[in-house]
């Protein structure tokens, strides 16, 4: 059980019909703006006896660290999120108005891990990742459950996949229901790639991947080209026969512009996955998860 429940109303997103053979999960309507919030109240609520007197240390492209900042300080904890040197404005100020410590590094996704680990190895910081942490991906499982009522009639789920959390608790959570005779199908994954920075789909068609020296896409939250999961979002995508496809920045800059003119303001992203659907489209019923609020990186 959680030692305390940390909580701002995460979960319970709407889910909206776009057309006859699309919906839209919301998940961009999370208290920070982000599916990320899932994750960081269960982290932080089944941590939070541990790490109530520590430093707790997060690195993130920007969204996971302004839910953890968030979060934590709901939870009156101190955070320090490390982040790449060239994070969208908003979400560094996102991160900065609550209070957390912000330490730009200007260094691979990878490399921004590494020296988050070294300072939580320092006295009275608790490495809190949202890559790592079980209770992280746990937090995503919830949205499987939320989509319960609809997976009868639901043929494909679409959602972005950088560090893979979202696309394993989603897995998790399908399989969980599956094994309990709570559903009796189970829909197809799509894991959905910028073209620049796609190493999932390289492993997953069993293809050479040479990621850049320097990512430059815009979909600024999906940059990580050598995800600590990747061999088990490998796996689980060939376990339950899903698939990753991948769309460039063009495709994703003219999704986001269809999204906001139907009413859906997102950051680049989380267009990504519309981008994606609408490259297959035409088969069955469908689900698009929204990730990120257009307000994170819109100038």
């Amino acid at each position: 059980c959680p030692s305390k429940i940390i909580s701002l109303g995460e979960g319970n997103t709407p889910l909206v019909k776009l057309n006859k053979e699309c919906y839209l999960k919301l998940d961009y309507l999370n208290p920070t703006g982000s599916f990320k919030d899932r994750g960081a109240s269960c982290m932080l609520s089944f941590l939070y006896k541990k790490i109530k007197d520590k430093i707790i240390v997060e690195d993130s492209s920007g969204n996971a660290g302004a839910s953890i900042a968030c979060y934590s300080s709901r939870a009156n904890i101190k955070c320090k999120i490390f982040v790449p040197e060239d994070i969208s404005p908003q979400k560094e100020r996102q991160i900065r108005v609550f209070k957390a410590k912000l330490i730009k590094v200007r260094a691979s996704r990878e490399e921004i891990m590494e020296k988050a680990i070294e300072e939580a190895n320092k006295k009275d910081h608790f490495y809190a990742s949202h890559v790592w942490n079980p209770f992280f991906l746990l937090g995503n499982t919830t949205l499987a459950f939320e989509l319960l009522k609809y997976l009868k009639e639901v043929d494909r789920i679409f959602l972005p996949v950088s560090a893979g959390t979202l696309l394993l608790g989603l897995i998790y959570g399908l399989e969980k229901l599956l094994k309990d005779g709570i559903i009796n199908k189970f829909p197809k994954i799509v894991a959905c790639q910028v073209e620049e920075v796609s190493p999932l789909y390289h492993a997953l068609k069993g293809l050479p991947y040479n990621p850049p020296k320097r990512v430059k896409t815009i979909a600024d939250a999906l940059i990580s080209t050598k995800p600590v999961r990747l061999k088990e979002m490998v796996d689980a995508l060939k376990r339950i026969g899903g698939d990753c496809i991948i769309a460039n920045d063009r495709e994703i800059l003219k999704a986001q512009r269809e999204l906001a003119k139907r009413g859906f303001f997102v950051e680049p992203s989380s267009a990504l996955a519309f981008a994606c659907y609408k490259k297959l489209k035409g088969y069955g019923k469908n689900i698009i998860i929204l990730t990120g609020h257009g307000l994170k990186t819109y100038k």
